[in-house]
């Protein structure tokens, strides 16, 4: 199934950290990139990325953000990036949460 979304950041912090990748170094720059092209697939098909089971939503997303499902997209180089999907009367909207490299998100999800 392909649904298409509007992109959101969680908070105003999350999206600080974004556009601030784009003007750090070259890492950064290419973090950057690489999120941006997930964000545009995000837009094309919500479900692009593999659903968290709901047992393994950290409380912290669950009080924070008050989600009801986590969806991770699968980034180059062991990055993760972690949305929600909403629904907002007629639009659907992905909500960016968070992205982190694979050891932050094995620490993140208890792997």
């Amino acid at each position: 199934m392909k649904l298409e979304s509007t992109l959101r950041f969680a908070d105003d912090k999350i999206k600080e950290a974004f556009y601030k990748l784009e003007t750090g170094d070259d890492q950064e720059r290419e973090l950057f990139k690489l999120i941006n092209q997930a964000m545009d697939n995000l837009e094309e098909n919500a479900f692009c990325g593999i659903q968290i089971p709901k047992k393994l939503i950290p409380k912290e997303y669950l009080q924070k953000y008050d989600v009801k499902n986590i969806w991770k997209y699968d980034l180059p180089r062991g990055w993760r990036l972690i949305y929600s999907i909403l629904n907002e009367e007629i639009i659907v909207v992905s909500l960016v949460l968070e992205w982190f490299d694979h050891k932050n998100y094995e620490r993140r999800f208890k792997y």
